[in-house]
């Protein structure tokens, strides 16, 4: 079961870090959806304060479009225009980190945009993490509870070693259960938010996608298939689902009713 924080390594101080949240305005499934009302403010800046409240140093929304950049500035959130070509948010973030100047060991959380009830906790939890300098990459997880969680293809599964290193992540059904699932086995949701010493972001954005990646759509694989180590730790708090479709956003919005 992934632990709090991976023994037997080198401990550093808790490190400063950085949380940038990339933000493009077009979406399939929910047009505009970064600036969707969220409680009278718009999801990505629903974001960005709970960044704020994280500890982190500096918290920038790195966006696409004119639009998003005018409502964080409406909202006193810091937010920087982008190219418009980026294929991932990965390389939006990285884009900020080198205008930033950030040092190459320095500490970036890639907090998704979509994740308005993201606990400030959690955030400064993931980043601690990188007391170990072992650490280069990680992200959290959560306990799956239900069958309908673990058969949902929006809801990312990942196996995780005994070392707290992610195995795989996928939207089936990972481990399989062709038996009566063991006592014991916990199965792990991930939850959308990485950090990254800025030395393996370049690194990280710099791999051409992998067959894994393209066939399941998840970026993160891009790591795995290229031998790269991903620290996965169990989140110290329950964290509900970021925001991919209608219903996501109105659960969204009634847990934002006082």
């Amino acid at each position: 079961m992934p632990s709090s924080l991976m023994g037997n390594h080198p401990l550093d101080a808790p490190p400063g870090f950085s949380v940038v949240i990339p933000a493009r305005y077009g979406s399939t499934r929910l047009p505009a959806k970064a600036l969707a009302d969220i409680a009278g403010m718009p999801m990505v800046c629903r974001v960005a304060k709970a960044a704020e409240a994280s500890g982190a140093r500096r918290v920038i929304v790195a966006c696409d479009d004119q639009r998003i950049l005018d409502a964080c500035e409406a909202h006193g959130v810091v937010a920087e225009l982008t190219s418009t070509e980026h294929p991932s948010g990965s390389d939006r973030v990285l884009e900020v980190v080198r205008r930033e100047g950030l040092g190459s060991q320095e500490i970036v959380v890639n907090l998704q945009g979509d994740e308005p009830s993201m606990p400030s906790g959690a955030i400064r939890f993931l980043a601690e993490r990188f007391s170990d300098r072992e650490v280069s990459v990680a992200t959290l997880v959560q306990h799956i509870e239900t069958d309908s969680e673990f058969d949902n293809p929006n809801h990312v599964k990942v196996v995780v070693n005994s070392r707290n290193e992610a195995i795989y992540f996928s939207r089936s059904r990972i481990p399989y259960p062709r038996n009566p699932r063991p006592p014991g086995l916990r199965l792990w949701r991930h939850i959308g938010i990485y950090a990254f010493r800025v030395a393996a972001l370049e690194d990280f954005v710099s791999l051409p996608p992998g067959a894994m990646e393209q066939t399941e759509a998840l970026e993160q694989l891009r790591l795995i298939e290229n031998g790269r180590k991903v620290h996965a730790y169990e989140t110290p708090e329950p964290i509900p689902r970021g925001v991919d479709t209608p219903e996501d956003l109105e659960a969204a919005r009634k847990r934002f009713v006082r």
